[in-house]
């Protein structure tokens, strides 16, 4: 009894496709995820994200897919998290290539769903972006799902488009999304979160920390990325939508401009033209201005200065909670000195982990949660 489970935009939401399965379907049989090995810079120094021949020790599945297993080594210096993934789930994590273009990606859906004969195919994505038309001001990181989007739109098999914690992941307001995103067909619970609570101790995606924390009853105003987004923690975080999957395709611009290309390239240059940049663009932009940095000592008493100074600000602007990678990227933390940072904030600050978020009020004292669009429009 197969399942087979496509995260859209990989990382987080290979993860949360491991939750998801176990609150849909059970322990008893577990799905092969596919899923990018996409990480972003915290994890990967290498902007964009790994093929195939960056791993090696991968297990043949099909002709053009593999899967990660624990013992899957990278070649230096790229980075990713699906070998430790594979070594503490129980899943199978297969590695999607997008750099054959949406033709290829679709291919290799085909050859898993002709090897797994799986009794079902989900495509999940977590905060709702793959809902998008690639117009929207607040969208940032739209390639990865519109790629999976376009790939499963092409094969010839019944896939379920499932959207889990819409807005969470600080892109399209829940508001917006909420016509777009179909019935609930699951609440997640506290439970189910502890799934994976080991994993999201060390895993960076944000908008999956925040699916774990609202299953968990975290309630608020989270501060997320460099850019200091803020995500609303409300009652719609631990939400699970089925979308149309059809519609979704055709009102996403990008997802329709890229289905037919061959190559990551081609499907960058429609990114370009149609959300006027490239997510990759702006993680190589990124990596060139980390690596002109001068690495620095790790300075706990400086560390928690600097805490404070964060923490009293972003009260200040009603900000209840914050991931661990927003706050390692406000403080410049970066390789393995984000160790040393949660090590020192779980020391210095135990009460304020709200695993897996770092809770920015005294407990017991957070604000109401705001409206789900107030943040973005009074950014």
């Amino acid at each position: 009894m197969t399942r087979l489970i496509v995260a859209g935009g990989g990382g987080g939401d290979a993860v949360a496709a491991v939750m998801l399965d176990a609150a849909l379907y059970g322990m008893d049989d577990r799905a092969v995820i596919l899923t990018y090995a996409w990480d972003r810079l915290l994890i990967d120094p290498v902007p964009g994200p790994r093929g195939p021949a960056d791993f090696t020790r991968l297990q043949p599945l099909t002709p053009s897919v593999s899967a990660v297993p624990a013992e899957a080594t990278l070649m230096p210096p790229a980075g990713s998290t699906l070998p430790r993934l594979a070594a503490e789930l129980p899943h199978t994590f297969a590695l999607v290539n997008p750099y054959c273009g949406v033709q290829g990606m679709a291919r290799q859906i085909e050859e898993l769903i002709d090897r797994l004969d799986p009794v079902s195919v989900d495509l999940l994505d977590v905060g709702g972006d793959i809902l998008a038309q690639g117009d929207e001001p607040t969208l940032r990181s739209p390639l990865a799902d519109a790629l999976s989007l376009a790939a499963c739109a092409r094969i010839d098999a019944p896939v379920r488009l499932l959207v889990a914690g819409p807005g969470l992941d600080g892109e399209i307001p829940v508001e917006t999304l909420r016509d777009r995103l179909g019935p609930v067909i699951h609440n997640l619970t506290a439970e189910e979160a502890t799934r994976v609570g080991a994993v999201m101790e060390w895993h960076p995606s944000e908008a999956t920390a925040m699916l774990t924390a609202t299953a968990r009853g975290a309630r608020g105003l989270c501060e997320i990325r460099d850019a200091g987004l803020p995500v609303p923690l409300t009652d719609d975080g631990p939400t699970v939508h089925e979308s149309d999957l059809g519609a979704a395709f055709e009102s996403n611009r990008l997802a329709s401009a890229v289905a037919t290309t061959t190559s990551l390239a081609e499907a960058e240059q429609h990114s370009r033209d149609i959300c006027g940049y490239s997510e990759i663009d702006y993680e190589r932009d990124k990596a060139t201005r980390l690596g002109t940095l001068p690495a620095s000592a790790f300075d706990p008493d400086a560390v928690l200065r600097r805490i404070d100074r964060f923490q009293a600000e972003a009260r200040a602007r009603g900000i209840t909670h914050t991931t661990f990678r927003r706050l390692a990227e406000v403080l410049g933390i970066s390789g393995a000195q984000r160790t040393e940072l949660r090590d020192l904030l779980l020391k210095t600050h135990p009460d304020q982990y709200a695993a897996p978020l770092w809770r920015l009020t005294p407990r017991g004292r957070e604000v109401p949660a705001p409206r789900a669009c107030d943040p973005l429009r009074n950014a």
